[in-house]
């Protein structure tokens, strides 16, 4: 469902009811992997080395930054950046999906290759993530200010991030990052959705057993599994995208330790390599996989639930004969 097949149910839907389940599956996704966002960010914008020896260092593990964004920040402290982040995946969903429908209908109909090969999916799916990248880059600059700020907040409310930033260090500051974002995310989400399509078959192959055969809980697995080999892949950028987007945004950061200033993206992976090595091109690894396998695969799941659920509102009749 997720990409077009002429023989797919979703092939009835409206692109405004796609654009509705890739929103609604976005706002879902993102309410339930928060915490996992905000302490990844925590752990890429750590210059000290992320290790318990190392006695500069404030987070050095999942459990233990846990416990003291818990102490420091209160519950709340998981959900910092939220409305922005809701906003974020919700345009993103929308963007993402709708493109990736037409763009894939529009290779089905203007060339001879196969809407649903791997490679297809590849390459409209690193587009389409472009594309909503592009539209949202502004969104995800304010959501990762606001993850990374600690206590007492320098943005209180979005407004006044807003209008604070633009004074400040002028409109092109909403697009910090944008470079490595670009660089990254056509591999990335590229990777996702050609992953997510291979894994899909390679599943309905391997496995047997009517019950764990459901759409369901194929999406989830074989979109969790896509989420972790595409992260892996092209993880340093994501770290470069989060240093340059909190330029300008250093007394913020004092309270976490030390503070860095890059030109470019160039300057920042110089400076990573000289003073955190090789791996901390990696800082914040596990908890971006755990996130990446929550958020993609919980982003199909949900995606292709609403798909489902709009095309039997919208088509009760044809639902009920597939089904019998």
């Amino acid at each position: 469902m997720v990409g077009y097949d002429p023989g797919s149910q979703c092939t009835t839907l409206s692109t405004v009811e796609v654009a509705a389940a890739g929103s609604l599956s976005g706002l879902v996704t993102r309410a339930l992997i928060s915490p996992f966002d905000v302490i990844k960010i925590r752990f890429q914008l750590q210059i000290e080395q992320l290790s318990p020896q190392n006695p500069q260092a404030k987070y050095h593990g999942m459990l233990q930054a846990t416990k003291v964004i818990l102490k420091e920040e209160g519950l709340s402290g998981f959900w910092k950046g939220h409305v922005p982040a809701q906003l974020l995946s919700i345009n993103y969903g929308a963007v993402q999906f709708v493109t990736f429908e037409l763009l894939t209908e529009l290779v089905h109909n203007t060339t001879t290759h196969s809407a649903t090969d791997p490679a297809v999916h590849f390459v409209c799916g690193g587009l389409s993530a472009c594309t909503a990248s592009l539209a949202n880059q502004p969104l995800d600059t304010l959501r990762t200010r606001f993850a990374a700020q600690g206590e007492p907040k320098i943005y209180k409310t979005l407004r006044q991030a807003i209008v604070t930033m633009y004074k400040t260090e002028g409109p092109l500051t909403f697009y910090r990052g944008l470079t490595p974002t670009m660089i990254a995310i056509f591999p990335y989400a590229g990777f996702q959705f050609s992953f997510y399509n291979v894994l899909k078959r390679i599943y309905e192959w391997a496995v047997p057993a009517t019950g764990w055969k459901k759409g369901n809980v194929k999406n989830l697995i074989c979109g969790s599994c896509a989420g972790v080999f595409s992260k892996t892949l092209t993880y340093p950028f994501d770290l470069f995208k989060k240093r340059l987007q909190v330029g300008g945004f250093e007394q913020a950061r004092m309270a976490f330790g030390q503070v860095r200033t890059y030109k470019g993206l160039m300057d920042c992976a110089v400076q990573i390599a000289r003073d955190e090595g090789p791996r901390g091109f990696f800082k914040g690894l596990y908890p971006s996989l755990v996130k990446a396998a929550l958020a993609t695969g919980l982003t199909f799941f949900w995606y292709e639930f609403f798909c489902s659920l709009l095309h039997t509102l919208k088509c009760p009749a044809s639902s009920t004969s597939q089904e019998s």
